[in-house]
Order: C-alpha cells, then sequence, then structure tokens
C-alpha cells in the first residue's frame, strides 16, 4: 500500500553547460501531468478493500493520515520544489539542507526499497490481469512469472522512451485504471443507497467516523501514514515543468484533492455493500471487486474492472520505477556515481542505470515467485522497505525546517503558511509521524513487546506489512516470525539491513574519484 512509489528528470547530454539547462528542457508536463504525477504515485483501489473494514471509521482513518502526513508533505514538498527547482527531487532538497551525504542517503532509500517492493505491485497486476481471463491462473506459478516479468520490462521500455510518453501512459493509467474505478465505485454506492437495499454499515453517526486508537492499532497508524506515501514525486519533474513555482503547488494541491476524495468514496461504496466480515475474508482487491459487483448482477464486468485495476496498478510502477534512478541520474552527474552511471539516451533517461534496475528486480520476482520458502525473508525485506521510506521522509521534514532557517530569502512561489511556527508544526507532525512509523518498523508482526499485540494474526497486521499479500499467507508468515525471530532479535535484523541498504552512499563516496565529476557538476 503504499509507499506508492514517474519520476522524470531532464539530463542534459554530455558537453551541455548547466545554464542551458532549462532551455533544453522539453517542458513536457502541464498541471495536470504534474498531478497525475502523484496522483498515480499514491492513489491505489488495492487499498479500499483493507480499509472499508472499518467502516465508517475509515473516513477517520483517512482523515488522520491527511493530518498527520498527506497535508505536511504536499505543503513541504510545495514549498521545496517551488524554492529549488533544479530537478533532482528529494536528493537535490536534502542536499540543499544537509549536505551531500545527507541527500545520497535519502534518494538511496528510496531507490533501494523499491526493489522488494516491485514485486508487490507486479502480483497486484498479474493477479488481478488474471480475472479477465481465469482467476484460477493466479495461482499458478508459470503464468505468475511471465506476467510479472513481461510487465516490468514493458514499464521498462516505457521510461526508456523518455518524459513524454511516459506522461501520457501514467495519465490514461491514473484516469482509467484509479480514478474512474473510484467513481463507479461512488456511484454504484449512491444507487444502492437509492434503492433501498440494507446496507453492510451501521446507522451514521459522527462517533463512528472516529477510529479507535489504541495500543493494538497503533501500528495500523503506521498503514494509514504510508497509504499517501509518495505526493514527493512531482519534485523530480522540475525541470520538465513550464512554470514550476506556479505549477506545482496547483498541481499538488489538485492531486492531494483528488487521493483524498477518491480513497474516501471508493472506501465507503464497499463498506456499504459488502459487509467486513467477507472484506476480511476477500483473498484480494478484485475478489472484493467480484463480490461488489455481484450485489448489482454485474459479474459480467468483472474482466473490464480487472483490466481498468491492473492498468492503475502499471501506472503505479511506472510512476515508481524511473524515478529514484533518474534521481540518481543527478547524482552521476555530481561526481558520486562511477562515470559508466552516466550513459544516458536522446530522451535523457540514463539506460545503464536503467537496465541494471531491471535485473536485479527481475531476479528479486523470480525469488518471490517460484521459492515460496523464501517468504519469510521477504516478509522481513518488506518491512525493512517502510524503515528506508521513513528515513526519507524524515530528512524531508527536517529539510524544510532548515532551509526556512538558514535560506530564509530564497524565492519560494509556495511557503507552508504561519513563518517559522507554521513550518515547525507542519513538518515537525510529518517528522513525528515518519518517525513513529520507523519505529513501529522495528518491532515484529507479533508478540510485538511494546504494543502487546496477541499472538493471534491481526489483520491489520497484515495491512501494515503488505496489503498486496493475502491475509492467509501473512497469518502463516507472521506467526513463524513470531516463533523464529524474538523481538530484540528481529529488531537487530531490520535494523542491520536497514543500515546496509541505506548506507552504501557512503561508500561510493568514500572511494569516488575527482574524474568522476563532469563539466556540467552545479
Amino acid at each position: 500500500m503504499r509507499p506508492s512509489r514517474n519520476y522524470r528528470l531532464t539530463v542534459l547530454p554530455k558537453g551541455v553547460p548547466v545554464s542551458d539547462k532549462r532551455r533544453t528542457s522539453t517542458k513536457a508536463l502541464s498541471i495536470f501531468s504534474l498531478a497525475m504525477v502523484s496522483v498515480g504515485a499514491v492513489l491505489s483501489v488495492r487499498n479500499y478493500p483493507s480499509m472499508a473494514i472499518y467502516g465508517w471509521a475509515s473516513v477517520g482513518w483517512y482523515v488522520l493520515g491527511t493530518l498527520l502526513f498527506l497535508l505536511p508533505l504536499t505543503l513541504a514538498s510545495a514549498e521545496l520544489a517551488t524554492g529549488w527547482p533544479k530537478g533532482g527531487g528529494v536528493y537535490t532538497w536534502v542536499k540543499e539542507a544537509y549536505g551531500e551525504k545527507a541527500g545520497f542517503i535519502a534518494l538511496f532509500c528510496e531507490w533501494s526499497n523499491n526493489l522488494v517492493w516491485f514485486p508487490t505491485v507486479l502480483s497486484f497486476i498479474a493477479g488481478t490481469l488474471a480475472y479477465a481471463i481465469n482467476p484460477q491462473l493466479a495461482k499458478q506459478g508459470w503464468y505468475m512469472v511471465i506476467v510479472m516479468i513481461a510487465t516490468f520490462w514493458l514499464s521498462t521500455l516505457v521510461a526508456w522512451l523518455g518524459p513524454k510518453v511516459t506522461s501520457r501512459i501514467n495519465n490514461l493509467g491514473v484516469v482509467l485504471g484509479s480514478i474512474i474505478p473510484s467513481l463507479l465505485l461512488a456511484a454504484f454506492g449512491i444507487a444502492y443507497l437509492l434503492g433501498g437495499k440494507q446496507t453492510a454499515l451501521p446507522p451514521f453517526s459522527f462517533d463512528a467516523l472516529l477510529p479507535d486508537i489504541k495500543m493494538s492499532t497503533l501500528p495500523f497508524v503506521a498503514t494509514v501514514v504510508l497509504l499517501f506515501a509518495g505526493m514527493e514525486m512531482s519534485g523530480f519533474h522540475a525541470l520538465e515543468v513550464r512554470n514550476p513555482k506556479r505549477d506545482f503547488p496547483v498541481g499538488m494541491g489538485i492531486a492531494a484533492l483528488i487521493v483524498f476524495l477518491m480513497s474516501v468514496l471508493g472506501t465507503l461504496a464497499m463498506a456499504l455493500v459488502i459487509p467486513a466480515k467477507d472484506l476480511q475474508l476477500a483473498s484480494g482487491i478484485m475478489a472484493a471487486f467480484s463480490d461488489f459487483l455481484k450485489y448489482f448482477h454485474l459479474t459480467g464486468l468483472v474482466p473490464i474492472f480487472a483490466v481498468l485495476l491492473a492498468l492503475g496498478g502499471f501506472a503505479l510502477l511506472t510512476t515508481w520505477l524511473i524515478g529514484p534512478i533518474l534521481g540518481l541520474g543527478v547524482t552521476a552527474r555530481a561526481g558520486d556515481l562511477p562515470p559508466v552511471t552516466r550513459k544516458v539516451n536522446k530522451h535523457g533517461i540514463p539506460v545503464r542505470m536503467l537496465l541494471f534496475q531491471a535485473l536485479l528486480a527481475t531476479v528479486v520476482s523470480l525469488v518471490y515467485v517460484v521459492f515460496p520458502s523464501v517468504n519469510q525473508a521477504y516478509w522481513v525485506l518488506s518491512a525493512i522497505t517502510v524503515m528506508l521510506l521513513s528515513l526519507t521522509y524524515m530528512l524531508v521534514f527536517a529539510a524544510v525546517i532548515k532551509l526556512r532557517i538558514t535560506q530564509p530569502d530564497v524565492p519560494r512561489a509556495f511557503k507552508i503558511p504561519g513563518g517559522l511556527p507554521g513550518v515547525w508544526i507542519v513538518a515537525g507532525l510529518g517528522f513525528l509521524s515518519a518517525a513513529f512509523t520507523f519505529v513501529v518498523g522495528i518491532f515484529p508482526p507479533t508478540n510485538m513487546g511494546l504494543f502487546k499485540l496477541s499472538k493471534q494474526f491481526d489483520p491489520e497486521v497484515a495491512t501494515f506489512l503488505s496489503s498486496a499479500v493475502s491475509k492467509k499467507i501473512a497469518e502463516v508468515v507472521a506467526i513463524d516470525l513470531g516463533k523464529t525471530l524474538p523481538t530484540l532479535g528481529y529488531a537487530l535484523v531490520i535494523l542491520l539491513g536497514t543500515a546496509l541498504l541505506a548506507l552504501p552512499p557512503l561508500l561510493f563516496l568514500k572511494l569516488r574519484k575527482p574524474s568522476w565529476k563532469t563539466k556540467e557538476t552545479e
């Protein structure tokens, strides 16, 4: 559920001076395209069934996630993007505030966590497409392997073709695969109400909207925070926007509104029609959609919905696939990576790094599908991705505070309102949310000492770990983890794994040579 993770960045051909950067940029993104980048990175209909379990309280959870994370990240990213519209996204922002090492680590964390997350979204796409042909195909390993790998390489090809092509496909995928299904769900829900049928939800009351926050649901707070990860993606498009200082805040505001409204409408529509117990037992998003359409005698639309949702998943994949690679392209131009990584095609795409990522993701996907016995290790790696993403966001929120203090005179078309106290409140709230998510990620999914979770599997923990994997698998894996890894041992494994995936930039910076730098280095 995320972490969703279309970055696109105009990378100059070798020999083009930095002063010509904006003049040579394609300026391919309109406000609409910019908004769709963020929507594509954040909005995911596969979260609806797991959120609909909470009925009216799902609205409260969404509001909580919006206040704790979506709004702070949107405001912070808008200020940073309009103050430093140089391309590079989180790398540029954090580097401006805390230096090259911190910027490189923030970006590298965003890239390395993708490698484990890719099979999750690929399995979602493959499993969803199976409903357009034969749902039983999703249980066939050969089918999953072929579709997952073919999908990833197709997405890599799309990224290879440059920002204009990627933007068009992303816009199409977001509209057809996320927004339209959400609106259709809302329309069906309204029709269900107008038809006078008994709803699966209890009578409405304002008290019912309040989320049930207690020790056992604290891990779910971290889940809600990560529901809205990805709003910073538009920062990687600074060189492709016609008027960054005007377009960024408008585009991000539109994106935040769309994400919140579509999430609430789609989730409530499912909660109206399908009882929570059926949603809880659903094997996945398409099972929930099939049950939903069954109530309206529209099972013939299941294949169409399957194709639309798979298209939305493809947009999500392309959004997160190219971004960190292009951000790393900025670090390569700055001389932080070996010269071999700087090669770009005519569209400005760092092709060698793109191919390297595709090969790594292919290997990880094969291991994930072909060798089920590695699922426990995969769950540990999935937990590490949460930690890596949390580190990135803590650095981003800290950066916006420091830059307001140290560089107050830098022109910003958009500023977090309220002056310096406003920045401390907004960014501080976002930082604490990311830090809380980091702390929760240290503890194992069962027998979590601090949170006193029972060994009986809690579906909220499954959602926290990965909404794309069935809860039955999650139950087995979570219980196994609780038996084989004591709390302290699990925490040490998670922290060590996080360090190994977050700190390679320090090694690159230690080994770099003066010859790695280019004439374009700023």
